[in-house]
């Protein structure tokens, strides 16, 4: 039997779904985490502690494993994993991203360095330690309005829009506040409307799985993500430019295996990368998602990991889209009320609450994580849309 390495973060609500995806295809797994782990049906399975916050003493434990038991593939759920993922796969032989590849996609700067070196479409940036430095770089990136970012987080945690030099300066300090320190990045904000790339890539060739678009204004001054809906109603043309820039964006940071997840700004007919991810979209978006036979993306990811067909990779023909359920303020979750009522909207397929009650919650740019997440298919995007729309305006959010 194959043996798969799942890098899980004990914080994250993936766990399950690449649990059930490997039962699918037949794999036993081992779940790798910075704590033990208590994931529904993973009884039996074997669990081992690594240090996701330092890449390589947690690739040593990885090589160890192997060497005792053998690994087969190395798959990271979120963004603490990546990098673990990345050196251990390296020092196995197995398929995998270049380490250095994978850390420019968890540091802002690198990033945009790389795809600078190629002249991507991106916006114009500039990098700076201090708060009080923000003022000064904003000719150099064209001026207002522009965006505050830390270079290491993600889930548009500490990302605000600035429309003046108090509002940026301002902007430059909590964004530090909210990192716990470190560099910071200003860069051009770039009007237009926003999509999601869903992608693999095999042996640096990019496989577009799905163009979700984010039909709410992402205009700030905080960048707090809602609804994805797919397949995307853009027009063909400015589809193709979206695949062939996020393919060349991966190639210019030196990206060539396993599953990508990219945020664009389209403005007419011209894409512009805003992010490129090493891994698979986040949350529990990807249930929004449906391969050939009922296929998870799980599955997906995990049959390319361990070499397995993929053939009739092609998405199901329903439209079909997700809404990240947003926090309206912060405070302390009591309950969330009408689900009953919203899973009675046609089209509803499920909704999952993720943050139990008592729990402390905020929204961005300090929050890190959404209220929970609702689901639906129809036969179009637009029709997915409005449910998506009509069950959430029946949830009643109790925050003390």
């Amino acid at each position: 039997m194959t043996r798969v390495l799942l890098l899980i973060p004990s914080a994250t609500y993936r766990a399950a779904d690449f649990v059930a995806a490997a039962k699918a295809i037949g794999a036993e797994i081992v779940i790798a985490s910075d704590a033990e782990p208590v994931i529904p049906d993973a009884t039996g399975t074997r669990s081992i502690v690594v240090p996701l916050d330092d890449p390589a003493a947690a690739a040593e434990v990885i090589i160890d494993l192997d060497e005792r038991r053998g690994i087969d593939a190395i798959v990271a759920l979120d963004d603490r994993g990546i990098l673990v993922a990345a050196m251990a796969a390296q020092r196995l032989g197995l398929p995998c991203n270049n380490p250095d590849a994978v850390a420019r996609t968890r540091d802002k700067e690198s990033m945009r360095d790389a795809l600078g070196i190629f002249e991507m479409p991106q916006p114009r940036y500039a990098a700076f330690d201090e708060p009080g430095e923000v003022v000064g770089l904003i000719e150099r990136i064209g001026g207002f309005p522009c965006v505050v970012k830390p270079v290491g987080l993600s889930a548009s945690q500490g990302v605000i829009r600035a429309d003046d030099a108090a509002s940026a300066l301002a902007a430059a300090t909590r964004a530090q506040k909210i990192s716990g320190g470190g560099r910071l990045l200003v860069e051009q904000y770039i009007a237009g409307t926003e999509v999601a790339v869903e992608g693999l890539l095999r042996s640096g060739t990019l496989e577009v799985l799905a163009v979700f678009d984010k039909p709410d204004p992402m205009e700030g001054p905080y960048f707090e993500e809602t609804i994805y809906v797919t397949p995307s109603r853009l027009g063909a043309s400015i589809l193709e430019e979206i695949e062939r820039t996020t393919a060349e964006a991966c190639a210019a940071i030196g990206l060539t295996e396993g599953p990508v997840h990219a945020e664009l700004r389209v403005d007419g007919e011209r894409a512009w990368i805003i992010e490129v991810a090493a891994r698979s979209i986040g949350g529990l978006c990807a249930r929004a998602l449906q391969f050939g036979a009922g296929i998870s993306l799980e599955e997906v990811i995990l049959r390319h990991s361990l070499g397995m067909s993929l053939e009739g990779l092609e998405r199901e023909l329903h439209a079909s889209g997700v809404m990240m359920i947003p926090i309206p303020r912060a405070g302390t979750l009591i309950e969330v009320g009408g689900r009953e009522e919203a899973l009675a909207i046609p089209g509803i397929l499920g909704i999952e609450i993720t943050v139990p009650p008592g729990r402390s919650i905020a929204p961005p740019p300090e929050g890190d994580r959404y209220l929970g997440f609702l689901f639906a298919k129809a036969m179009t995007p637009a029709e997915v849309e409005a449910s998506l729309r009509s069950a959430h305006a029946l949830l009643t959010i109790n925050i003390a």
